[in-house]
């Protein structure tokens, strides 16, 4: 189909990608290891916790190495856009946010495994991204644009951080991010940004007044042929409740802001999937990356897996044409194909999960997940 015909546009969603602290120190240029937390003093702890579990790491490792399989899959999917919540401060500043116990760092240098996946866009309102200050939060926004990544969600004043990232599919769509990060999940009020300070794209709660505010906000930019994301960091780590709230915001904005794809994160596993109107609802897409290997607790919600959410939509109405999943496992800071024995629990509980909001999960014979859905 000629570019500026088509009618489709396949995206990349995935939860959260963590590369700073324990993934940051194999890499080619890690950063100071000092940490601030009640129990580890140093990110080397992380490293030395994932290798006891799950064998030694080959340090330093290749900027595409966290990745694993999942560039394999890329290159069977062949997204045209790949759009991450980096939970990272890529940043170089010493000064941690005071009083906050948990600190994800990236030093720059270390972008190119960002880079490595083809990443397009990050999305930064989430309760990590100043982690090491505002400079390094402005250190951060430098170090991606020079990567040739967008991102949605923080900026150096209000108007930057909210502003959508754009990428241009053709001569007749774009895919619009826009990003927003809630005290549900854990983002500070104080990290709001403002007129004269960098900040995030801080949402204060769910009400009709915020949808009203995004919706002229998504109006402003939209054109025809547009498919618009709304990126939003909310709710708990651990468990699949999703409130009345978030399916009563995420109807909103799909019927009054113009939103398309509703894409939730903050979720330590994957949840539920809901659609409305023909749209897409990921409530939460559970971690992608992180450095929780070897870390106990919370067992029986099987943080170490994952999923790749491969997203195609018309263009022309918004409508969800395919959703399709490829489970994934992370392992050595690596992220694997999903064995057998995983796949299976994953399914069973993705569609539970997905019942309950009423659509289902097909298991295809090549051990992926396809959405179906009333009207599909």
């Amino acid at each position: 189909m000629p570019q500026s015909s088509r009618r489709s546009v396949k995206l990349f969603l995935c939860g959260d990608v963590m590369t700073g602290r324990g993934i940051d120190q194999v890499m080619a240029t890690p950063s100071a290891p000092q940490l601030f937390e009640s129990y580890v003093k140093s990110a080397t702890g992380y490293v030395r916790l994932a290798e006891e579990k799950n064998g030694p790491i080959d340090k330093p490792v290749p900027a595409h190495y966290i990745w694993g399989d999942a560039l394999d899959e890329f290159i069977h999917q062949q997204p045209d856009v790949k759009i991450i919540n980096l939970e990272t401060s890529v940043t170089a500043h010493d000064q941690p946010w005071p009083g906050k116990g948990i600190h994800y760092r990236m030093h720059p240098q270390n972008v190119g495994c960002l880079v490595a996946a083809g990443i397009d866009v990050c999305s930064l309102a989430n309760n990590h991204v100043l982690d090491w200050g505002r400079a390094g939060l402005t250190e951060t926004l430098a170090t991606l644009q020079n990567a040739g990544i967008e991102t949605a969600g923080a900026g150096a004043n209000t108007s930057a951080a909210a502003a959508p990232a754009i990428i241009e599919i053709g001569d007749a769509s774009r895919v619009l991010i826009f990003a927003f990060g809630l005290g549900s999940a854990g983002v500070y009020n104080d990290w709001a940004a403002t007129d004269d300070r960098p900040g995030v794209n801080f949402l204060e709660d769910l009400s009709r007044l915020a949808v009203q505010r995004i919706a002229r906000q998504v109006a402003h930019v939209q054109r025809p042929g547009d498919v618009v994301v709304a990126s939003i960091h909310w709710g708990g780590n651990w468990g699949y409740d999703v409130s009345k709230q978030q399916r009563q915001f995420a109807y909103q904005l799909i019927e009054d802001a113009g939103v398309d794809v509703i894409f939730g994160h903050s979720s330590h596993h994957p949840m539920g999937i809901e659609v409305h109107d023909e749209r897409p609802i990921l409530y939460g897409c559970g971690d992608f990356i992180n450095d929780y290997e070897g870390i106990g607790g919370h067992e029986e919600y099987r943080g170490d897996l994952s999923l790749m959410y491969f997203l195609t939509i018309d263009s022309t109405s918004g409508s969800l044409i395919r959703l399709e999943m490829t489970p994934t496992r992370i392992q050595r800071f690596c992220v694997q194909r999903a064995g057998t024995d995983d796949t299976r629990w994953l399914h069973a509980t993705v569609q539970r999960e997905c019942g309950r909001l009423g659509t289902d999960v097909d298991f295809t014979d090549t051990g992926k997940f396809v959405l179906k859905w009333a009207g599909d």
